[in-house]
């Protein structure tokens, strides 16, 4: 699921604001099937606003909506750190399961913490520090650890952007470390228009698979 893609524009001027649309074509291992994301993101004088909603479309049939996932995030400057800002964020969301011709609920997920730019000097990682308190994990207190990076390369021509998050949640009993991570590179065709590439890869976020998947994407991105 996309995420975050946006959040280097906090490193930008304030008074910026940004939303596109992407469009993904999902090559994974029984996969083939379409994902859109629409994307914003809206800093103020207090902070910034994150949001973006993905629709998978995998419903027997017409190949109609079978996932819908939302996650927004506030985040609010801290004045005593530079650089350092509160967030609070929430993430929701169905998803259809085609063997039982049924929809279930993703589950709430609640986060609270704190965002710290970390400059690495060839790249700064927009790190998040969180605490995830998740309606499906059979315990309550967990921990995020989320990690948000985007380098641009030849004047803006191609970007290469993505995010890591590392959560523990439990699940029949078990205690589990999930990882996800979804790197894209993008080429900047026109003004607005990009084209690339995603690729999900992701340890105990698939349900019912336990090895590490991988699922690259082609994509078309369009900026407003």
């Amino acid at each position: 699921m996309k995420k975050y893609l946006l959040i280097f524009m906090f490193f930008l001027s304030g008074s910026l604001m940004a939303q596109n649309f992407q469009l993904h074509y999902d090559m994974g291992k029984d996969r083939h099937y379409y994902t859109s994301t629409v994307e914003m993101f809206k800093p103020d004088e207090y902070g910034s606003t994150f949001l973006f909603i993905d629709m998978d479309y995998n419903r027997g049939g017409n190949k109609s909506a079978s996932l819908g996932y939302m996650e927004i995030a506030r985040y609010v400057n801290l004045p005593f750190v530079k650089g350092l800002s509160a967030t609070v964020q929430y993430n929701d969301g169905m998803i259809y399961n085609k063997d039982l011709d049924k929809d279930f609920p993703l589950g709430q997920v609640w986060l609270a913490g704190f965002s710290y730019p970390i400059d690495l000097g060839f790249v700064t990682l927009n790190t998040d520090l969180l605490y995830r308190a998740d309606y499906l994990s059979e315990s309550k207190a967990n921990a995020q650890l989320t990690t948000v990076w985007f380098k641009s390369f030849f004047d803006n021509r191609i970007n290469f952007t993505g995010f890591m998050d590392i959560w523990s949640t439990k699940q029949a009993g078990k205690n589990q470390v999930v990882l996800l991570t979804e790197p894209q590179i993008w080429f900047n065709v026109v003004n607005h228009l990009a084209v690339g590439s995603e690729v999900e890869i992701s340890n105990n976020f698939v349900p019912g698979k336990t090895s590490v998947q991988v699922n690259p994407t082609v994509a078309a991105k369009w900026t407003f």
